[in-house]
């Protein structure tokens, strides 16, 4: 289960807190939904909840908190907002690269997208996936790991009927199956639907906990919607009729030829029309919504008291289907109910008066007893009612028939609470997760080994077709470089086989394996497909371990590819002549090969520390431009104040004999080191590490 404790977020200048002393319990076999309307808190009490976001309080998933859970992503499957991946990854791309990071087997991306119905869009870009579909896939990536507690912000945002039933479906399996699901929602009668809990926000406060079954007799209210273009004398008839009958009915005008009348039904206000020669362009019943405070109950004048409840009940598992409600519900567009209701949503303009006058229990029964005055006219009105609620039966999108009475599912659990009757009925609608089935349960888990996260690395580079570009592009401009400087002249052999010319601070494969290197964490960043459960890009060592592993093989295959592709070209443009192998061949290509590798490392340290590729490339370039001359002039005075040289006198102070013949290598990469753009790449990418895990450290005291 989930137990959030005063949850409270930290107020920016004077304003108050978006979130203040929130504190509720999601318990597990139950979808749990935290119900307000936009701007009342519910995305920021999920991002406290998940650590995301910095403030007061603490939450609890089985008794641990979050970061106190050795693998968050095992327990808690997480969904804000739209899938955050690279929009030119394939679906199974991203979601076996997510199955890498998260220790699972890649066969796993296959059976979630089986279960989510993604296999025929398997290969599709996540660019290209509409809004139903990229729900489909976030709630594939929270099911991934196989996590015990699903954390949903408002999922079902943009989806047609058919999706939004298809996803609560999916949501109460998984709570059936012993799971714990939360999910925020900013329509009451959708929470009433497929939740059996709500709490209630409203200003950044609880003000509501409640059951579901509790939820709906208390929040929503039935209510009959009229189109009329004599609204105001239909309003005063209704009235008029309601004092002779001594019954409680509530009129609302809402604007223009819009009325909301309480406490009556569709045929006593279709007579009364019929009866008075009233034009009537839309009679549907609908289910309106009292306000987050109704379950407080605290602001009524002449409010009826429990009879109502049954009765909103009875008229939400009746009437609610009807074609108003569906339309309020769902806002989807179901052809039988075009005429009745194609713009009758939940208007929140009667959150005044509505508490006034609570609809009595006669609200469905006094159609047909309690017209006083029954005339031979009235049977003409009654049919056009009537169809009202028998229309709903085949309304609902054909994969639930039954949906008359599945379009509000709270009751899952009233069977224990009251409405005896509205329950047994609803019973036979909940067999309908049977057309849904979750993805087979994690039952092995692998041991976290230090190739996780390398095969990770691989999967998200070898992903996209960037890193395949940028090579391809340094391979041409090399190519190009060596040729136009072979027919210059002047040119040394080295430079010209690296394609590097004197005008430039780094040769392209430098500045390339530099590039890719700052795209090793940029993506990351720009693209959080780690970062959806703990905020931003975890700072783990094994994570940096593999990025520098998985660039230095990319920048050597890449500094090799430059060599051999330049050589071939200057043979086959100018003859052998230009591409003998020079004396001193290894010491150059020992110091080609830590020039590429060196950017590529220090592209990936800048960008982790900066979060940003931009920043990472920059990093690279300001070694030749601004940290080389720096050391140059550090060693030209280190050298000034003697006669033997900066790796001399290096070399003098360590031991003079090695074994194996070390003392040569060890002289040669002091010579290296002594060099400025060697010595300058060095302290860059010390500096950098440093950097980064001094934020690291920092994150994690935080």
């Amino acid at each position: 289960m989930i137990e959030a404790i005063g949850l409270t977020s930290i107020p920016r200048k004077e304003q108050p807190p978006a979130v203040d002393n929130v504190s509720f319990e999601a318990h597990t076999g139950r979808v749990t939904a935290l119900l307000g309307a936009p701007g009342a808190g519910k995305t920021t009490a999920l991002r406290l909840m998940l650590e995301l976001q910095r403030g007061r309080g603490i939450t609890y998933f089985r008794g641990r908190p979050l970061h106190g859970i050795p693998h968050p992503a095992h327990e808690v499957g997480v969904l804000l907002g739209d899938v955050p991946g690279h929009p030119a990854r394939s679906v199974r791309g991203h979601l076996r690269m997510l199955c890498a990071a998260s220790g699972v087997p890649a066969r796993r991306a296959d059976e979630v997208l089986e279960a989510v119905g993604l296999v025929s869009l398997r290969d599709e870009r996540l660019g290209t996936l509409s809004r139903g579909m990229d729900r489909r896939l976030g709630l594939a990536c929270a099911l991934l790991p196989d996590p015990h507690t699903l954390v949903l912000d408002d999922p079902a945002r943009g989806l047609a009927v058919g999706e939004r039933r298809w996803l609560y479906d999916m949501l109460r399996e998984h709570a059936a199956q012993g799971g714990t699901v939360l999910c925020s929602t900013a329509d009451p009668k959708e929470a009433a639907r497929f939740a059996d809990h709500v709490v209630t926000l409203d200003g950044g406060r609880v003000v509501a906990d409640q059951r579901a079954a509790d939820f709906a007799r208390t929040r929503l209210r039935p209510r009959v919607v009229v189109r009329s273009p004599h609204a105001a004398r239909l309003s005063v008839l209704l009235a008029q009729r309601a004092r002779s009958t001594q019954r409680s009915v509530e009129v609302v005008r809402e604007g223009g030829n819009r009325l909301c009348v309480y406490g009556t039904t569709c045929a006593e206000v279709g007579e009364t029309a019929f009866r008075n020669g009233i034009v009537v362009h839309q009679l549907a019943d609908e289910v309106g919504d009292m306000g987050p405070g109704a379950g407080a109950g605290a602001e009524t004048s002449t409010a009826r008291e429990p009879q109502p409840s049954s009765a909103a009940i009875d008229a939400q598992t009746g009437p609610d289907p009807e074609p108003g409600a569906a339309a309020a519900l769902y806002s989807g567009p179901e052809p039988e109910f075009a005429s009745p209701a194609p713009d009758s949503g939940p208007e929140p303009g009667f959150a005044s008066p509505a508490p006034d006058s609570g609809p009595e229990p006669e609200f469905a029964p006094p159609a047909p007893g309690s017209s006083p005055e029954p005339e031979p006219p009235t049977p003409a009105p009654n049919p056009s009612p009537e169809p009202e609620p028998s229309a709903p039966a085949p309304a609902p999108v054909p994969e639930a028939a039954p949906a008359a009475s599945t379009t509000l599912e709270p009751p899952q659990e009233a069977p224990a609470d009251d409405t005896p009757q509205a329950a047994p009925s609803q019973q036979p609608t909940t067999p309908r997760p049977t057309t849904v089935a979750l993805p087979p349960p994690v039952l092995v888990r692998p041991a976290p080994t230090p190739l996780r996260p390398v095969r990770y690395e691989i999967r998200r580079a070898a992903g996209v077709a960037t890193g395949y570009i940028v090579g391809a592009c340094v391979l041409a401009v090399s190519a190009l470089t060596a040729v136009l400087l072979a027919r210059i002249g002047h040119t040394p052999q080295p430079r010209l086989l690296a394609a590097w010319p004197a005008e430039l601070p780094l040769p392209p494969a430098a500045l390339g394996a530099g590039l890719l290197g700052a795209l090793a964490f940029g993506d990351e960043f720009r693209h959080p497909a780690l970062a959806v459960d703990r905020g931003t890009v975890p700072r783990r060592l094994g994570l940096l371990t593999a990025k520098l592993f998985v660039a230095s093989l990319t920048a050597l295959a890449l500094a090799v590819l430059t060599v051999g592709c330049t050589a071939e070209v200057l043979y086959l443009v100018y003859g052998s002549e230009l591409v003998a192998l020079p004396a001193d061949w290894p010491a150059l290509s020992a110091g080609w090969l830590a020039l590429v590798t060196g950017c590529a490392w220090a592209g990936v340290l800048a960008a982790g520390v900066f979060r940003s590729t931009t920043a990472g490339l920059a990093a690279v370039v300001a070694v030749p431009l601004l940290v080389v001359p720096a050391v140059h002039k550090m060693t030209e005075g280190l050298s000034a104040r003697g006669p033997v040289p900066f790796a001399g006198r290096l070399k003098g102070g360590l031991p003079p004999r090695w074994p194996f013949g070390g003392e040569q290598q060890l002289e040669a990469l002091l010579r290296l080191l002594a060099q400025p753009v060697g010595g300058a790449m060095a302290l860059s990418v010390l500096a950098l590490l440093c950097a980064y895990a001094f934020t690291g450290l920092r994150s994690r005291v935080r």
